[in-house]
């Protein structure tokens, strides 16, 4: 079955590991849509990126994102990186008619987010490396419990070994092959159930 999906970049901008995975996904028979919140601008670390999303603030970047998906229809798949996925978490919890969301290293609560509930017609999938220190264990936790709470599908997967925050970029130190390779078999295999 395909999909209309929303892949929605970190703070490192809309880099080419992104656009690879959107085309991999249409010769799925997904529809993909890449939204650059960004203005075009890519960075290689995570500092410059961070100076970027600084620079905007959370109340631009939402209201980016927003306008990004306005002339969308309902029934979208959302999938974020690293601070794309707060984005594509809150559109699923928030925009009527999502169909699921699918976070990347990252998660919130529901109430960092300003997400009263999370809707129950809505499954997540969650992939992270073990000892990413932008995920919060109890960022996490509070999330799975009102995700729960909601009667909504959730999967979790972390990743062991030595890899970094945003291990599926091939473009960046630390690339994981098999982590991403299996992050990707279990993020087509949800897809395909929904």
């Amino acid at each position: 079955m395909s999909h209309e999906i929303v892949l929605l970049h970190s703070a490192l901008g809309l880099r080419p590991a992104i656009l690879d995975f959107a085309d991999c996904l249409r010769r799925a028979g997904h529809r993909v849509h890449t939204p650059d919140i960004f203005d075009g601008q890519v960075f290689s670390s995570v500092e410059e990126g961070v100076r970027k999303r600084d620079a905007l603030g959370i109340p631009e970047l939402t209201r980016r994102t927003w306008a990004a998906v306005a002339g969308l229809p309902a029934g979208l798949v959302f999938i974020g990186w690293s601070m794309g996925a707060a984005a594509a978490e809150l559109l699923a919890a928030t925009r009527p008619g999502a169909k699921a969301a699918v976070l990347l290293h990252a998660v919130l609560p529901l109430t960092v987010l300003g997400a009263a509930r999370w809707p129950a017609s809505v499954p997540v999938q969650i992939h992270y490396a073990k000892n990413d220190p932008w995920v919060s264990e109890a960022g996490l936790q509070a999330f799975q419990s009102d995700v729960a709470a909601a009667g909504s599908r959730i999967d979790v997967f972390s990743y062991d070994g030595d890899i970094p925050h945003m291990f599926d970029d091939t473009g960046l130190p630390g690339h994981a092959p098999d982590a991403t390779a299996l992050m990707r078999e279990r993020l087509d295999g949800f897809l395909a159930q929904l």
